[in-house]
């Protein structure tokens, strides 16, 4: 369990650098991630199109979500061995919520909301960026969302993988 804890916080870094990569030249480049408005704003002010914010959350997809969900799957059964379905689950399971507690307390609630890092010029009054309906949204996702995803992926890997 001790190595699934590590692999869980190697998801929460990888989490973690994706963000710093992704708004090193600005937040409004992961616009993507706030509320409509938020992004309705920034494109107005000419800070970012529509069609780059929709390129951004594609490319965060290809290269921070797939790869989170990939490298999960490999240590659980690569590097872990884990087979059948209750222990690639309780594996899939503990590392999905370790990285999704630490972005909902640590990236979302601290990072975004408490400090001035992710603040995108001229939307300031539009703070909170992550509204009360989001962060129970995520919160509920992280929760409940993450623990389905490991269920299926294990069910569906436990078929394949003997």
């Amino acid at each position: 369990m001790i190595l699934v804890i590590f692999e869980g916080l190697i998801a929460s870094f990888i989490a973690l650098i994706s963000c710093v990569v992704g708004k090193a030249n600005g937040a409004y480049n992961m616009a993507f991630f706030y509320d409509e408005e938020v992004q309705k704003r920034v494109a107005e002010n000419g800070l970012i199109s529509r069609e780059q914010i929709n390129t951004n959350s594609k490319k965060y997809t290809l290269f921070g979500i797939i790869p989170f969900f990939i490298l999960t799957i490999l240590a659980v059964y690569v590097i872990n061995g884990a087979r059948g379905f209750w222990d690639p689950f309780i594996q899939i399971c503990v590392i999905f919520l370790m990285e999704g507690i630490f972005d909902r307390l640590f990236i979302d609630w601290y990072w975004v909301n408490h400090t001035k890092a992710w603040d995108i010029p001229g939307t300031e009054d539009l703070k909170p960026y992550i509204q009360k309906k989001h962060w129970i949204a995520k919160w509920s996702m992280t929760l409940i969302g993450y623990p389905i995803m490991a269920a299926i992926l294990a069910f569906v890997l436990s078929l394949v993988i003997k």
